[in-house]
């Protein structure tokens, strides 16, 4: 019946074939208009899945009292020295703010004026008392520097050590000088030869050395994103590069600028998924040529083939943009699903259709027996794949229930493209035939042939070896695990990622934080002491403990730090010195030098160090480089003492002097109050997220925050699956039982398929390759794709006399490059430089090349075992 209907159908597009074509051309035209002007694409991956599920109205509730979450950008500055990071964060910061039609808000909290009068009382009491005590010693040559900041004032700083050191030894020196005078030796010799280095006078005083690494600031900005545009960010991130760039702000001057944040992750994401797109389509679409070349080896046919591909292209993507419109991060994949799935249509009818012209029948017939041989197949296929990409409709991954709508009403496009459209063409153009003895003339049809008999040979043994196999993959199997953290599925080349995780190396930086939102401030506090006692949790913080401790205690401290340094800091700055004073002042340090490393008390490294810097000193030529020199040397100074003298005038802090954009993150307008909660275990391992998830929700079920997020995003993602993958089962299963009608057949089109699927879930965990969000979609979807090879295989077994015939018939060749282009299409995919999209390419290829194997290897065996009988099951 469907046999008939379909042999009319093409015999109708064969007859009207001018009509077709124009008719093909118009829709054509059309749905290239719609996507011109409908179509476009969101980068809000906050919609991936249903906005009603629990936890994603937690988030949106958290997002409502605080609406600077989400979406932030943070600015990472790096320099040499601590006070050039401040100064570049500074200018940076002032620069920005004036941007106000691309950013709600620029903040550098570190340097706001609170934290530049008030920082000393954020420190430790034991820190304070030990800067105490390091000032008290540094206050004489502290004194000195601030009046004369500079190459003089060094020498007679140098000067003074040369006689202490002479007097009474390396006792009587406020630093360690080895280390201090071996870095001024590397800074000196840096300015030389033209290099931007600076002498870290914060980290010396404080720490006693120069800093080991770079010192870093960070300012946070909250970009106005366009979700519509493939970059949402983009524009902010282009205007914080270029005004660093215009302030010099470079790594030739020292100083490196990185973004990295929720906003600056998603749009490299974004590009990197756009990027990776556009090289797997320009893969995919040359390999299934390719394959077509080599596997129906007719120019007219292969030509028929891709025009009919093109057009069931744009016809698909007119559907998109009248049923859908926007596009997601996922569903913007249909075209290279749909390049490899609709090929297929084209390989087995054109196949056929060539099978019969070989044989000398006419193009017209030809084309009737093509239609009434493949077309029940490819209309049983079709609805197949149909099933397994709808399947994802009724579950919560609205990400993949889209791209289940546009694959699924692309299946229908491609066979009635394949159905309408190729015959005309044919039609039109129809292909030479290539006159032959028989089937066995072909050499694919002689390999089939030898393969075949090899299985029938051997049907018993192929049939328990595929059962030893099932069996040891089915132990494997609960090896595979889940990953749904999103870090693992970005391309961690990208700047974004991979300054995130330069920032995850320091312990005090963590993207894991889960928030309480709590009615007020007393209530926040309530929860977050019954939280904090959670061994999961390292900490639970409320506005309250932002007040710094102990302050009456730090603030005697700093009061006495301002008796012994106020007078020395309150002197009159000298004129800067000339290029004569410079020189005069070298000349002094380098004299000085020498006296240090003559002296008899000095230790070996200190000696070493003094002979290095007198000697680079020494060398200098040229007014420019000595003040190159000086600048290196000196140039922190006057900040660093600025801000040393700004940090004696401290004084009480309450929870209402807090500046507004710290207090602003956990204290909401309307009173309610946020509770930071952070996590005692590794939130990078799925079992410790779990643990911390489970642990904190359950002593307060409304916690959201990040790791609820992937935790529970993880599950739905998964419950979608399991959903998804057995709806298409039955789905499949009813469709193979109304057409089949025979038990004995749908057996044998599923087993190929389960020892397929047992193996890839296999294979993944052999090699470690986890399921994520991208490619979970792989399960359900081999039962649509994969079904289709035993379904054609099945059915022309039932055609022809017996399994031999049918092995030596077009349809393994057609089964085999219909596998081959879907593989070039997936594989192009995995060459994708996004992880998450890499990996779905990566599993779809291993899951369609296992059931090509399981098909081909194992299916010839199972029909020769159980041979069909038409009155039988």
């Amino acid at each position: 019946m469907i046999a008939a209907v379909l042999g009319a159908w093409v015999a109708g597009a064969r007859r009207y074939r001018w009509a077709v074509l124009a008719l093909s051309v118009l829709l054509t035209a059309l749905a290239l208009w719609a996507v011109a002007t409908r179509i476009g694409v969101s980068t809000d991956t906050s919609t991936m899945l249903d906005p009603d599920l629990p936890f994603q109205q937690e988030n949106r509730a958290l997002k409502a009292a605080f609406p600077q979450f989400g979406g932030e950008l943070v600015i990472v500055i790096d320099a040499e020295t601590a006070t050039r990071a401040d100064e570049a964060a500074q200018r940076l910061t002032e620069a920005l703010q004036a941007r106000d039609d691309l950013f709600a808000f620029v903040s550098d909290l570190a340097g706001h004026p609170f934290f530049r009068r008030n920082g000393l009382l954020f420190l430790s009491l034991d820190e304070v008392y030990a800067l105490s005590d390091t000032l008290a010693e540094a206050q004489p040559f502290l004194g000195t520097l601030w009046r004369d900041p500079s190459l003089r004032g060094l020498a007679a700083l140098m000067d003074d050590a040369a006689d202490q050191i002479t007097d009474g030894g390396l006792a009587g020196v406020a630093l360690p000088l080895g280390p201090v005078l071996e870095r001024m030796a590397s800074v000196a010799d840096a300015q030389a030869a033209g290099e931007g280095a600076r002498l870290d006078w914060r980290a010396m005083i404080q720490d006693g050395e120069d800093a080991a690494g770079p010192a870093r600031h960070l300012v946070l900005a909250k970009p106005k994103r366009q979700f519509g545009s493939m970059t949402p960010a983009g524009d902010a991130m282009r205007a914080i590069r270029a005004t660093a760039r215009d302030l010099g702000l470079t790594p030739e001057s020292g100083v490196r600028v990185r973004l990295t944040g929720a906003a600056a992750m998603e749009t490299e994401e974004l590009a990197s998924v756009q990027t990776g797109m556009d090289i797997a389509g320009a893969i995919t679409f040359v390999a299934v040529v390719t394959l077509l070349i080599l596997g129906l080896r007719s120019p007219r046919l292969i030509l028929a083939t891709v025009a009919t591909l093109v057009a069931g292209l744009c016809w698909t993507a007119g559907l998109a943009a009248l049923t859908v419109g926007t596009l997601n991060l996922i569903s913007v994949a249909f075209a290279v699903l749909f390049i490899g799935l609709s090929v297929d249509f084209g390989i087995h009818f054109g196949l056929r259709f060539k099978e019969s012209r070989d044989r000398g029948v006419e193009p017209g017939p030809a084309l009737g027996d093509a239609a009434r041989g493949v077309g029940p197949g490819l209309a049983l296929c079709a609805v197949a794949a149909a099933i397994a990409f709808l399947s994802f409709l009724p579950t919560d991954y609205r990400g993949l229930a889209q791209l289940g709508l546009i694959s699924g009403m692309g299946m229908g496009v491609a066979f009635l493209a394949n159905l309408t459209l190729l015959p005309a063409l044919l039609a039109v153009w129809p292909p030479r035939s290539r006159q032959s003895t028989g089937a066995g003339t072909d050499g694919a049809a002689r390999l089939a042939g030898r393969l075949d008999a090899g299985l029938r040979r051997h049907a018993r043994t192929v049939a328990l070896g595929a059962l030893a196999l099932a069996v040891a993959a089915a132990a494997l199997a609960p090896g595979a695990r889940f990953d749904f953290d999103p870090l693992n599925l970005r391309d961690p080349e990208t700047e974004s990622v991979a300054t995130l995780f330069d920032l995850l190396q320091d312990p005090r930086v963590t993207p894991y934080t889960m928030d309480i939102l709590a009615p007020d401030l007393e209530a926040a506090e309530a929860l977050a002491a019954r939280v904090e006692a959670l061994p999961e949790v390292s900490s639970a913080i409320t506005a309250r403990d932002l007040v710094p401790a102990n302050q009456d205690d730090k603030l005697y401290a700093i009061q006495d730090m301002a008796l012994y340094l106020g007078p020395a800091l309150a002197q009159e700055p000298e004129p800067a010195p000339d290029a004569d004073a410079r020189r005069a002042a070298r000349d002094r340090m380098v004299a000085a030098l020498e006296r240090i490393a003559a002296a008899s008390g000095v230790d070996s490294a200190t000696r070493t160090a003094a002979e290095r810097l007198a000697g680079v000193l020494a060398g200098i030529e040229g007014p420019e480089a000595l003040a190159r020199v000086g600048a290196g040397l000196t140039g922190d100074l006057p900040p660093m003492l600025s801000r040393l003298r700004e940090s004696l005038a401290a004084g009480p802090v309450t929870l209402e002097d807090l500046p507004e954009g710290l207090l602003g993150r956990y204290l909401a307008e309307d009173g309610r109050a946020r509770v930071a909660v952070r996590p005692a275990l590794d939130p990078r391992d799925p079992d410790d997220l779990a643990r911390f998830v489970d642990a904190v929700r359950a002593e307060v079920p409304s916690a959201t925050g990040s790791p609820v997020l992937i935790r529970e995003s993880g599950r739905t993602v998964i419950r979608a699956f399991a959903e998804a993958a057995a709806l298409a089962l039955v789905g499949i299963t009813v469709l193979l039982a109304v057409t089949l009608r025979r038990l004995r057949d749908i057996l044998l089109v599923y087993a190929p398929l389960a020892l397929a699927a047992l193996l890839t879930v296999a294979t993944a965990a052999l090699f470690g390759l986890p399921f994520n969000f991208a490619n979970v979609i792989v399960l359900p979807l081999l039962f649509g794709l994969g079904v289709a090879s035993a379904i054609h295989l099945v059915h022309r077994e039932r055609d022809e006399a017996d399994v031999s015939q049918a092995m030596t018939s077009s349809t393994p060749r057609a089964v085999v490059f219909s596998a081959l282009t879907t593989i070039g299409s997936f594989g192009s995919i995995a060459a994708s430089s996004h992880p998450g999209t890499a990996s779905m390419g990566v599993l779809l290829t291993i899951a369609i090349g296992l059931t090509l194997v399981c098909t081909l290897g194992v299916l010839p065996a199972l029909l020769a075992l159980w041979p069909s009988r038409r009155d039988g099951v």
